[in-house]
């Protein structure tokens, strides 16, 4: 063990130093205000991924605002709710005039509570005939996934005008743990004409075709491949849209697979645009590319930390036990490697660590990586990239739910308190 101070252990997979100033400055504040485990989320660094994508969309030649001097295809981001589920982010968000994609009842009567017009609202997701029905809203954006949502939906989609649109089940799209089998999600291409020919022929306001990748893209090359399909598809079936929703899927930045690879390492947001631009011509008569990418916009804009509680070696391996971890508040990290600082920084001499949480489940471990050794009980870790998909798979698993914080103009403030006892036990009948 070396007793020599040494520089900070180089753990930041590559994030720029001001991002990991900013959030040790924001860690240190919500420590003074909420005990650990927590999240703090901000609104910065959504901003910044969205303008990335923005200034990349209109060097191709895209649009945000519509212009009789220049005609060009508008683009529009909706915020994928599902993605980071805090209310000052929706509030956040709604204050700018951007729309919002939902996937569920909860999610649509949340965003209309907050203000957001139905016009300003995307539905998606499988099987929302079975709870769609109950909302009454003129000109919603409605995506159908099934022949059976089309059948019971339709005279509700025609008394309330709403916008609606097709989703196509594209031959890119597997099940990502057995690639033989597709997705449940969508119309299968055999489907799409008659979905088509009975939404025209009852009249009803059919604008879109959609389609969904998955999360994390790894090429530019598997979005060509399915527009040029759904292209084909909307050709065949003698269909317009006047929107092309191709959903989310661009890869987080700065994020490990388990085998170490990068997840954006072959995707470029310039060539991504560059080829959306030229897809685009496959559409005659589009107004709007609509996207909805949450990983791609949110992953960066949060943070986990995590107190040490104890610390264990044995067979050659170092255990930090942690107030926080993988069965309670990151399940990605099953199958990511996301950057880990620690606060206090530590330095000098690393070993094989494994990052534990403090459940009884073998399965609960956030990192195992090379540490410092001079790590110990008391100190703080900060888990980055985890403002997506976070708080949607939190679970309670002997603990409730953690602290979060939120940042921004405002300033940090603690939007939910850590849960109770009183919390966890009183909604038992």
């Amino acid at each position: 063990m070396s007793a020599t101070p040494e520089k900070p252990a180089r753990l930041d997979f590559g994030h720029p130093p001001e991002t990991l100033q900013f959030w040790k400055r924001l860690v240190r504040e919500a420590l003074s205000l909420s005990p650990t485990p927590l999240y703090v989320f901000s609104g910065e660094p959504i901003a910044e991924r969205i303008a990335e994508v923005d200034g990349a969309l209109i060097a191709a030649g895209f649009s945000q605002e519509p212009s009789e001097r220049k005609p060009a295809i508008l683009f529009r981001h909706w915020l994928s709710f599902k993605t980071q589920p805090v209310r000052p982010l929706l509030r956040w968000w709604q204050a700018q005039g951007r729309p919002v994609e939902v996937v569920s009842e909860l999610e649509l009567r949340a965003a209309l509570a907050e203000g957001f017009a139905p016009e300003n609202i995307l539905v998606n997701g499988p099987a929302k005939h079975h709870w769609l029905p109950h909302f009454n809203q003129r000109q919603l954006a409605v995506n159908l996934d099934s022949p059976a949502e089309l059948d019971a939906l339709l005279p509700q989609a025609k008394k309330w005008d709403w916008r609606l649109g097709i989703r196509i089940l594209t031959g890119e799209e597997f099940d990502p743990e057995n690639r033989g089998f597709p997705t449940q999600f969508g119309f299968a291409p055999d489907e799409v004409a008659a979905a088509l020919e009975k939404l025209t022929r009852a009249q009803a306001r059919v604008e879109t075709i959609h389609f969904h990748l998955r999360a994390n893209v790894s090429s530019v090359q598997i979005y060509e491949r399915a527009l040029a399909e759904v292209a084909e598809i909307c050709r065949a079936a003698s269909f317009r849209p006047l929107h092309l929703d191709i959903g989310g899927g661009l890869p987080a930045r700065r994020v490990l697979t388990r085998s170490g690879k990068v997840l954006d390492g072959e995707f470029g947001l310039r060539s991504f645009a560059q080829m959306l631009r030229q897809s685009v011509k496959r559409f005659p008569g589009l107004r709007e590319l609509w996207l909805e990418n949450g990983r791609f916009v949110s992953a960066g804009s949060g943070v986990l930390v995590v107190k040490v509680l104890d610390v264990k070696e044995r067979r050659g391996l170092r255990q930090l036990i942690c107030d926080g971890g993988r069965t309670l508040n990151a399940l990605t990290s099953l199958w990511e490697q996301h950057a880990l600082l620690a606060v206090p920084e530590r330095g000098g001499e690393e070993t094989l660590t494994s990052v534990c949480g403090p459940t009884c489940m073998a399965f609960d471990q956030l990192a195992r990586m090379p540490l410092p050794r001079s790590l110990q009980a008391g100190d703080h870790l900060i888990w980055l990239d985890a403002g997506a998909y976070h708080l949607p798979w939190e679970t309670r698993f002997s603990h409730g739910h953690a602290a979060v914080c939120w940042h921004d103009d405002q300033g940090l403030r603690v939007v939910r308190e850590r849960q109770s006892f009183e919390n966890f036990w009183a909604p038992w009948k």
